[in-house]
């Protein structure tokens, strides 16, 4: 089956169109040298693999290595007893990594946060048995590949026993979390993409539209995100690279919020 790789963000795309809309979108970026398109064959003829790595017990990172495609987003392997979550898939993928992934237990679904994190969402779904393709409603339209296996869906969806969808928005109007109620030894996490995005001070998060192109949401907008997700309990929370937020997750993101809609409106201007 033929299918094109945008090469920046590592979405799959059913036809070969001259730009990818993802990336001309104001939140991403087209190379300076024009749009790249690529195929399964080429990334693995240039050594791509999918490498896995535990995060915590019964959470699993997927990152391919080298970084030939995509932004270096992290995918999420989440385990349960009734089921496995991939959330935020990978932009390659091949019969290894498939092999790895199916040696962890049965997939119940593919679900990206947004669609910068589609990657090979339909092609993993294929590749572990037509398992279903969740997308947000909001975001459909910037679906690129088709399949009897995508699903729409909005508002609060539990996939598995205590996994839970929500649609905070924000990045994207239909930009997903996953709470996942017995991460952190019970406290609770939060599978944030990047709709809450740990900062480098490990003690903060931002709310961004455009995280590469330095474009704010306003201070309303985070702090209905920071609501939203407050109606789950958690302790820690992922982004979809590397960032986490140890401990304490839902106070940070909520004095976060406040911090972002005071800059915004202007509390702190005498500091500039």
């Amino acid at each position: 089956m033929t299918f094109w790789i945008c090469r920046t963000c590592g979405v799959e795309h059913d036809e070969r169109p001259d730009v990818c809309a993802i990336c001309a979108d104001e939140r991403q970026w087209v190379p300076a040298d024009g749009q790249q398109w690529t195929t399964l064959d080429e990334l693995a003829a240039a050594g791509a693999r999918v490498e896995l790595s535990e995060l915590e017990p019964n959470l699993t990172a997927l990152t391919v290595q080298p970084p030939v495609v995509g932004i270096g987003q992290q995918a999420k392997l989440l385990r349960t007893d009734a089921g496995n979550l991939l959330w935020d898939p990978t932009g390659f993928v091949d019969d290894a990594a498939v092999a790895a992934v199916r040696a962890l237990g049965p997939v119940a679904a593919v679900v990206a946060s947004h669609p910068h994190m589609y990657g090979l969402q339909v092609e993993w779904s294929r590749r572990l048995g037509d398992v279903p393709v969740l997308v947000s409603e909001a975001d459909a339209g910037w679906l690129a590949r088709t399949a009897s296996v995508v699903e729409t869906w909005k508002e609060d969806r539990e996939i598995l026993p205590g996994v839970t969808l929500t649609q905070p928005g924000g990045h994207f109007p239909g930009s997903a979390v996953v709470h996942w109620a017995a991460g952190a030894e019970g406290r609770g996490v939060i599978l944030a993409g990047d709709a809450i995005f740990p900062n480098p001070d490990r003690k903060s998060v931002s709310f961004m539209r455009s995280y590469p192109n330095r474009l704010p949401l306003s201070g309303a907008v985070a702090q209905r995100v920071a609501a939203h997700v407050a109606r789950f309990p958690y302790d820690r929370l992922y982004n979809n690279f590397e960032g986490v937020i140890e401990s304490d997750a839902r106070e940070v993101v909520l004095r976060s919020a406040e911090r972002h809609a005071a800059w915004t409106r202007g509390d702190f201007d005498h500091l500039t």
